[in-house]
């Protein structure tokens, strides 16, 4: 009978820490990041990014399906490197962020394994939600040097700005915007 205790609290300890294993991250702000490039006239490249993401995601090794995430970036907080360039994308020519003052990513899927695949999800931008599909590739997970555990992914997403209702002409070579994704967190 003993044993048999045993052999049935071992199975139950096995099963718990499975559970435990569905992790659910808090991004971490200070160290992700959503960065954009767009042709200028097709001349050259105009690099900027969004400095305040938030959010979070879960994720487990062993289940990557399972996974999931949500986003939130504040469009005021666009930056590429000049003040009155930075005023004009605000403005309503570009995002409009007295309307529209934060974008989101909600996903609805993943493919892949463990180290990367494709999430599929809804991107909310400049008041239209449209379907998209992000590339993902997982950087890296483990211990911090603060007692944590984090893990870290990054990601590509071709934009193309009329979908979303960004039609100010900047050409031909600049109908679409690259954007690179990197997400940090912080298990809870």
């Amino acid at each position: 009978m003993r044993s048999g205790s045993l052999f049935l609290s071992g199975l139950l300890l096995v099963a718990g820490s499975a559970a435990v294993e569905a992790a659910e991250y808090q991004i971490d702000p200070t160290h992700s990041f959503v960065q954009f490039r767009v042709q200028h006239l097709g001349y050259s490249w105009l690099h900027g990014r969004f400095n305040a993401v938030s959010g979070n995601f879960k994720y487990d090794a062993d289940k990557p399906a399972e996974s999931a995430i949500d986003v939130t970036v504040e469009t005021t907080s666009v930056d590429s490197n000049h003040a009155e360039r930075d005023k004009h994308l605000r403005g309503g020519d570009f995002l409009d962020v007295t309307q529209f003052p934060k974008a989101t990513f909600k996903s609805t899927a993943y493919k892949g394994d463990a180290n990367g695949g494709t999430l599929s999800g809804v991107l909310s931008l400049h008041g239209i939600e449209k379907p998209v599909d992000i590339a993902i590739k997982k950087i890296g997970e483990g211990k911090d040097p603060w007692g944590g555990y984090r893990a870290g992914f990054s990601g590509t997403y071709v934009l193309t700005r009329k979908d979303f209702g960004l039609n100010y002409e900047l050409g031909p070579a600049s109908t679409t915007v690259e954007l690179e994704l990197g997400v940090e967190g912080i298990r809870k």
